[in-house]
């Protein structure tokens, strides 16, 4: 049972997922610093300084009562909230990452496309006369005889 559990686990293709699920987050990480750290602070700015990860909604008021100054004081309060800021973050996150990826893909595909062999030269032509198929270079076809003009086409 042991073999065949390493045999498993050194298959291509679960290796390739497991670099592929660790590259993932730490692309993740990425994204999210990228998100939070450099977009959301100017898109705040543009709105008038809001930031989203303050924006909340008050469910149920804590010990103190509110308004809370953030998402943190009223949590801290104990109110209960509906942090809708955040999954405004969190969407923002999502496409950000669909676009990369979808980015990736698209130049992967396209250097795989730049990898394949060019088509083949053709090694036979149609006899113009009888159809039938022959070799390019034949100057007369040898089903039917025929001369053809253009020994080279």
């Amino acid at each position: 049972m042991l073999d065949e559990f390493k045999k498993f686990a050194m298959r291509g293709n679960v290796v390739d997922m497991a670099v592929g699920i660790i590259i993932g987050g730490a692309f993740g990480t990425i994204v999210k610093s990228l998100v939070a750290d450099v977009m959301m602070p100017p898109i705040g700015l543009l709105l008038g300084g809001v930031d989203f990860s303050n924006l909340f909604l008050t469910l149920k008021e804590g010990t103190t009562a509110g308004p809370y100054a953030s998402l943190a004081a009223a949590q801290e309060a104990g109110a209960v909230t509906i942090s809708y800021g955040i999954f405004i973050n969190a969407v923002i996150s999502f496409l950000i990452v669909a676009f990369a990826v979808f980015l990736l893909i698209k130049s992967i595909n396209k250097l795989q496309a730049e990898e394949e062999e060019p088509e083949a030269e053709p090694t036979e032509k149609e006899c113009p006369f009888c159809l039938s198929s022959i070799a390019i270079k034949a100057t007369r076809c040898p089903a039917c005889t025929s001369q053809l003009s253009d020994a080279a086409s």
